[in-house]
């Protein structure tokens, strides 16, 4: 075990609780032997660490937390009040843990929606070949002690050339129970060859409480399927949720992604996307909405490995009273991954003196022919722009919940769910009028 993993009473409580018991199936019980033993070998990052150093976790690891057994009571009517319509399936995981009663299953239609354990009785091959092959336990410890906890995941199969007209919700409840809790949401996609479907993973807090969440989730995209991923973090104004998003491309096919960062004390997210064949498209899109004193970090990785792949991403932090925002995007153009075309693009907007952004954009290129670019621009609103609402009779707090909005419509107008639009952007005509 490392020093700062043995000195930590966070790593202490987390790997001296009981990690999954034996599942029956040696391979699963072999992954989950392998990630507990790198989570008591990697140590945990620091400001030291160049990939962390915007990002000072002490506020977590000084904290102990228990990991959950057994899910709470949650009712229909909060479940119901969080859904969104028009669903193919609604898979509810409650603390981490698997709900059968709050969940609507689907295994017909070309798509199948469902918990690990029933993936694994119907899909035995398709889960071995891919479940923990995308994750980075080997390096990252929170993706390490998920899969050591691993017990629980939304397992999602699309079907060759079946494109599904509806998304499948993810949903991610956090009760906030008495004691602080650890919880390892996971999921894992598989969508086949030509396929189509859109999947919204969603983490909500019911009750504001203090707890940590290490989400995993892990997506394979066939020869020219499309998969349109949105996922919204709203955890517990005092939670903390360190996560990762691990996505492979085959040949043609195409990935939009689309994150939401609005709770949470401190969030981390890794998103990772590989072009494993010539001709990826990737569309990344990010929205953090923050203040008080949250501190929202997105990570991202695109690994151009092959020719001719895409790559559009913009990303925009909106940050008010104390908050603290932090993103950086890197790309990696290999050799020999001829015409590729990456372009990136991250803007910041600060509500507040207090407010501060870090802005890390990266390019490592070892090819010549391609385009590739990145911008960042922070800075507050403009007060020329202010002005000339006010003098249209717009009073000064709504001309300025009307610009905060539309800085941040850009990314709220990509989701491709109707529903999800319009409550983002209640949200943030609320967020912006908190006071800085």
């Amino acid at each position: 075990m490392s020093t700062v993993a043995a000195q930590s009473p966070f790593m202490k409580t987390l790997l001296g609780g009981e990690p999954a018991g034996a599942s029956g199936t040696a391979w699963l019980d072999r992954l989950r032997a392998g990630a507990l033993e790198r989570a008591n070998s990697v140590p945990l990052p620091t400001t030291r660490d160049e990939a962390w150093r915007f990002t000072d976790l002490a506020p977590l690891t000084r904290l102990s937390f228990q990991p959950v057994v057994e899910a709470a009571d949650v009712a229909q009517d909060d479940v119901r009040d969080r859904c969104f319509p028009d669903s193919h399936a609604r898979l509810v995981f409650v603390d981490g843990v698997w709900s059968s009663e709050l969940s609507q299953v689907s295994a017909g239609d070309g798509v199948a929606a469902m918990n690990l354990r029933e993936a694994m009785a119907k899909y035995p091959a398709l889960v071995e070949q891919h479940l923990g092959k995308l994750a980075r336990s080997d390096s990252n410890v929170f993706d390490a002690l998920n899969t050591a906890y691993l017990r629980h995941a939304a397992v999602i199969v699309v079907a060759d050339e079946c494109s599904a007209p509806r998304p499948v919700h993810v949903l991610q409840l956090a009760t906030g129970r008495p004691g602080a809790h650890a919880l390892y949401p996971r999921v894992l996609v598989v969508a086949g060859s030509r396929s189509r479907c859109t999947v919204i993973e969603d983490f909500v807090a019911l009750a504001e409480s203090v707890y940590f969440s290490a989400p995993v989730t892990e997506i394979v995209v066939g020869p020219q399927a499309a998969v349109s991923h949105v996922r919204l973090q709203r955890e517990a104004p005092d939670a903390f949720q360190i996560g990762s998003c691990n996505v492979s491309q085959d040949r043609a096919s195409s990935y939009q992604s689309i994150h939401v960062a609005l709770g949470a004390r401190i969030s981390r997210l890794e998103l990772n996307v590989t072009h494993t064949g010539v001709g990826c498209e990737t569309r990344i899109d990010g929205l953090a909405l923050i203040g008080r004193r949250q501190l929202a970090d997105t990570h991202s990785f695109v690994d151009h490995a092959h020719p001719e792949g895409k790559l559009r991403q913009v990303h925009k932090c909106v940050a008010g009273a104390g908050a603290h925002a932090v993103f950086n995007g890197k790309i990696l153009v290999r050799e020999g991954a001829q015409r590729t075309d990456a372009g990136q693009s991250c803007r910041g907007l600060l509500l507040s003196d207090r407010a501060h952004i870090d802005v890390k954009p990266q390019l490592e290129i070892f090819a010549d022919d391609v385009k590739c670019a990145h911008g960042a621009a922070i800075g507050q609103l403009d007060p020329d722009e202010l002005f000339y609402l006010q003098s249209r009779g717009l009073a000064h707090e709504r001309a300025r919940n009307l610009l905060t909005y539309a800085f941040a419509a850009e990314v709220i107008e990509r989701v491709p769910v109707a529903a999800i639009r319009t409550r983002l952007a209640h949200t943030v005509l609320e967020r912006t009028q908190e006071p800085a």
